[in-house]
């Protein structure tokens, strides 16, 4: 077939590759516009743009599409089978959708109408989903709601991350966007509506999300969100007026002192050089490696014997 692929992240990259490996004519790669990257602020290729020019393909990068004239010229001149979209960043446009003979054929790493929207890894892994999914499906105006192909489960293993996650559902996800694109052009994939009853949503994260509330969540529910939001924001909370980064998180057995003195959620227990807090529903987690606001990353055993009472860890200590 003859294709336009649109795609800006690395996790479009497999399914880029995938198409070329089956032989389709990539007319023409959409990405993003270059943004600036680091600390240094250096102006970056989108990994979708870096993979086309390797492969000796035209690439674009519109800032807008909507109502930009040229591109559409660019597009109706190509007159492609279908329009590949994987996580290219922007809503595609009612003519763009009416384009393609075939349709805009989509990638969506969630089992819709499960987690629709912008980050369906992160929260499936927030969540503490056991499993989840990539999907096939027609793109239509209205936010991940078109028809499903196609779709694949994985399972989500307890420890995890988002970031793990992220490389397994890219790689899934490309042999079924050629499987999908076969089904279609053969006849024997027949588009199914979603159920719009069981939708959920998946929205872009805020650093907020990373904020600990030892007072509303278990020690389960809270090492499910680092695991989420890994690599951003993380997990987060306040020691003494000032921000404390958890880098590592285990669920752990409530430390001995708590079984004669019971902690309030967000209490601190120093033990054996291991540092505990107490967690809603009278369960703890232990913090493995923090950085104060500040200082640098340290294991916990290494930034208690830097920090005594100097930073209030007196036995009544409380985060957050």
């Amino acid at each position: 077939m003859k294709l336009v692929f649109c795609g800006t992240p690395s996790f479009a990259v497999p399914t880029l590759e995938a198409l070329l490996g089956a032989a389709h004519e990539i007319a023409l790669v959409v990405s993003q516009p270059d943004r600036p990257v680091g600390r240094a602020r250096q102006l970056t290729a989108p990994p979708v743009k870096q993979a086309a020019l390797a492969a000796g393909l035209p690439v674009t990068q519109p800032e807008k599409i909507r109502s930009n004239a040229e591109f559409r010229a660019q597009l109706e001149a190509i007159a492609p089978d279908a329009i590949v979209v994987v996580a290219y960043g922007r809503m595609i446009p009612p003519w763009m959708l009416a384009l393609p003979r075939l349709g805009c054929i989509n990638l969506h790493a969630s089992l819709l109408p499960k987690y629709r929207g912008a980050a369906p890894i992160q929260w499936a892994v927030a969540m503490g989903d056991a499993f989840t999914g990539n999907t096939t499906m027609l793109l239509e105006e209205g936010l991940d709601t078109g028809p499903i192909l196609l779709q694949q489960t994985l399972p989500i293993g307890p420890d995890q991350t988002a970031v793990d996650l992220f490389d397994l559902l890219a790689k899934a996800g490309a042999p079924l966007v050629v499987e999908t694109l076969a089904g279609l052009g053969n006849g024997t994939i027949h588009p199914q509506p979603q159920n719009h009853a069981f939708a959920t949503f998946a929205p872009l994260l805020d650093r907020e999300d990373g904020r600990m509330r030892f007072a509303d969540s278990t020690a389960h529910e809270l090492y499910n969100r680092w695991r989420g939001f890994q690599p951003w924001p993380g997990a987060f909370t306040t020691l003494a007026g000032k921000k404390l980064i958890v880098h590592r998180l285990e669920v752990a057995p409530a430390p001995g002192a708590a079984e004669s003195r019971p902690a309030v959620p967000g209490q601190m227990r120093v033990e054996n050089h291991r540092l505990f807090v107490a967690c809603a529903g009278g369960t703890w987690l232990e913090l493995l490696e923090i950085q104060l606001e500040g200082k640098k990353r340290l294991a916990a055993a290494e930034f208690l014997r830097g920090a005594g009472n100097a930073n209030g860890l007196a036995a009544n200590t409380r985060l957050g």
